[in-house]
C-alpha cells in the first residue's frame, strides 16, 4: 500500500524492459561523436546494447 491507501498499480514486464532498454540508449549515446549503438532484440525484448565508438585522428600532415 502506498501512503494514500491505494495499492501500487503494477508496471507490466515489457514496460519496465523497454524503459530499461531507453536508458541504456541514453547511456550510450552520451558524449558519442562518431560511431554507432546497436540494439540486440530476441522475440520483441532489447537484451542487448553495444557502442561502437570511432575516434578521428588529424592526419600527420595536418598536425604541423
Amino acid at each position: 500500500m502506498t501512503e494514500t491507501g491505494v495499492p501500487p498499480v503494477p508496471v507490466p514486464a515489457s514496460e519496465r524492459s523497454l524503459h530499461w532498454a531507453l536508458q541504456r540508449v541514453e547511456e550510450a549515446l552520451r558524449g558519442l561523436a562518431f560511431g554507432t549503438v546497436t540494439l540486440v532484440v530476441q522475440d520483441g525484448v532489447v537484451i542487448q546494447v553495444e557502442r561502437t565508438e570511432r575516434r578521428r585522428f588529424p592526419r600527420p600532415s595536418e598536425l604541423k
